[in-house]
């Protein structure tokens, strides 16, 4: 009698386990399929249509091809000089600023603003994650110095160009946005194509 009631004990407990791990198993699985998870970052969409190239024809000392997505303005700000100007892209929220500056064959002066463009764009350092310089080739066949800058810095792209004499030309890209560089980088690189264009099509005036 004492045997089968062990035995009976025994099946019971047995039984009991069972269950109760089958509910831990069942409860475990109705949880990690209630489980939360995140969905990928969404970014806006933003269309990036193909690019038609018009001549700049106001009165400045340089011409060159830009997008006929832009607008030209004058430089509003307080300390703006002549030929300072704004290619303006609604679209995107950006813009190009251009800096001109008569150089009268003074060397010294020259020296100075090529200093000051780097100066300029080394104050990104803190922020920018990486800072590439390239050189190009415009259109009077004298170099340009294109300077890309990446991470959550308030300028991507920075250039300037002279004919080392007369003209010196600085541009800066600036957006006017609150949108992270990650989802700027298709407009970034888009734009890209535009200062490339300016510089390769660049003439000086005389």
């Amino acid at each position: 009698m004492i045997k089968k009631r062990f035995l009976f004990y025994s099946s019971a407990s047995l039984l009991a386990c069972t269950f109760l791990i089958l509910s831990l198993s069942s409860c475990r699985k109705k949880q990690d399929n209630n489980d939360y998870v995140p969905k990928p970052k969404g970014f806006n969409r933003i269309d990036l249509p193909p690019t038609k190239y018009v001549q700049l024809l106001e009165n400045h000392p340089y011409t060159f091809q830009y997008s006929s997505q832009a607008i030209i303005k004058p430089d509003t700000v307080a300390w703006a000089e002549p030929h300072w100007i704004y290619i303006y892209y609604p679209n995107y929220k950006a813009v190009i600023q251009l800096t001109y500056k008569n150089l009268n064959n003074d060397p010294n002066k020259l020296s100075k603003l090529i200093d000051d463009a780097y100066k300029l764009a080394a104050k990104h350092n803190q922020k920018a994650s990486s800072i590439q310089n390239y050189v190009l080739t415009t259109g009077a066949k004298q170099k340009a110095m294109l300077i890309q800058l990446e991470g959550e810095v308030p300028t991507y792209l920075q250039f300037y160009t002279t004919d080392s004499t007369k003209h010196y030309l600085r541009g800066a890209l600036y957006f006017n946005t609150a949108l992270k560089s990650d989802s700027l980088e298709p407009v970034i690189e888009y734009l890209k194509k535009d200062v490339i264009r300016l510089v390769n099509t660049l003439q000086w005036k005389k």
